[in-house]
């Protein structure tokens, strides 16, 4: 789904298209790509549609091979044409992190993609 310049528009924080990985924190599921992260939140691909508000905890896989726990909620879901990588695309955004998670995501995101 391409972003509109409205939804660009509205952003809080830049979005980066950088390797990192999720799964639910409480399961040991496969890892999953993020298609795109910010500070405030990630997109990724779904075969399980979710409601609009659910609370999920996930961990997040950085290049550094650390991870990071947070609480996120679904503000977003799209459903993909048949045959696509998954059944939805949707947006998450970060409800809680630790200072210390928060500093690992603003640390990569410096390192990898760093302000000019």
């Amino acid at each position: 789904m391409a972003e509109s310049t409205q939804e660009k528009n509205r952003r809080k924080y830049r979005r980066l298209y950088i390797p990192i990985f999720y799964r639910a924190a409480s399961f040991f599921s496969r890892r999953e790509p993020v298609i795109n992260i910010g500070l405030g939140g990630i997109k990724i691909y779904s075969d399980e549609g979710l409601k609009i508000g659910k609370r999920l905890e996930l961990e997040l896989f950085l290049p550094d091979e650390t991870s990071v726990v947070c609480t996120a909620r679904v503000v977003w879901q799209e459903p993909l044409p048949e045959g696509a990588v998954a059944k939805y695309e949707m947006g998450l955004e970060f409800l809680e992190i630790s200072p210390d998670g928060l500093q690992a995501l603003v640390n990569v995101f410096d390192f990898l993609a760093p302000v000019k």
